[in-house]
Order: structure tokens, then sequence, then C-alpha cells
């Protein structure tokens, strides 16, 4: 087994320490002894960074990765949650694919004013009831004293 102290995790996965140490407190990782006052890692951590890499970029949260894996740290993928995720991505694109799209007219419409023309208006009309919806979805955050 070729152990790896911090260091070298850090240098090789670009990992931040303060991050690892995040991780490992979270139990995504686990080290496997100091050296000094340097913890020591499995080489095989670099593959489960690599896997927390590629879940955070999917947009899972820590908590959702971390049951990814096993009881003996081997990935335990759950394809339901992996197809879940792909149609929220979807629907993501399509969301930030006809924004750009209104952008595009708007930077590029003959209209005298962007208020006058019906494309951007729509546009308007998509962000508010965009924000209204995440508003709604978001808890208050009111102080009461």
């Amino acid at each position: 087994m070729k152990l790896l102290d911090i260091g070298q995790v850090v240098q090789q996965s670009g990992v931040p320490a303060s991050t690892l140490r995040y991780y490992e407190e979270k139990g995504l990782i686990t080290s496997c002894g100091r050296h000094g006052l340097r913890r020591l890692f499995d080489a095989a951590v670099l593959e489960r960074l690599a896997l927390i890499a590629l879940g955070r970029a999917a947009g899972f949260s820590l908590d959702e990765i971390g049951r990814t894996f096993a009881g003996d740290g081997r990935p335990r993928i759950d394809r339901r949650l992996l197809a879940a995720k792909a149609d929220e991505l979807d629907r993501t694109i399509r969301q930030l694919s006809s924004l750009r799209d209104g952008l595009r007219h708007a930077a590029a419409c003959p209209a005298p004013s962007h208020m006058e023309c019906p494309k951007f208006r729509r546009l308007l009309r998509a962000a508010a009831a965009k924000s209204a919806q995440t508003q709604v979805k978001k808890p208050s955050r009111l102080k009461t004293r």
C-alpha cells in the first residue's frame, strides 16, 4: 500500500489541504495515520477525490456524494440518482439556452427601446417568474427578537 502525505495529495489532486481536512471531517475520505503532524492517505484517495470532483461538477451535494460510497469505501453509485441529475441538467441547459438566445436577441434587437420589443418583454416575464419561483423555495431568514 503506497502512502501519500497530505502535501503530496494536495500536489497530485489540486485539492487544497483545508478541503481535504473538511472532506475527512465529513467522512468522504479517511487518512490512515500520521507522519509527525502530517496526515497520511492511501494513494487510492486520489481516485476518490476525482469521484468527489465529478459529483461536485455535476451538482451533487457533499452529502449526496457521501452516500455513493459503501462502508468499504468503494463507489456504490445509484443509477436512478444519476439519471435524475442528468434530467435536471437537461432542464437547466434548456433554460440557459433560452436565456442566452434572449440576450443575443436583445443585444441585436432593432427596436428603439428594449421595452418595446416583444421578445425582450417575454424574457423579462420569464426572469420574473423564475425569481418568484426561487423565492418561494427559499426559507425566510427573518430575525425574531
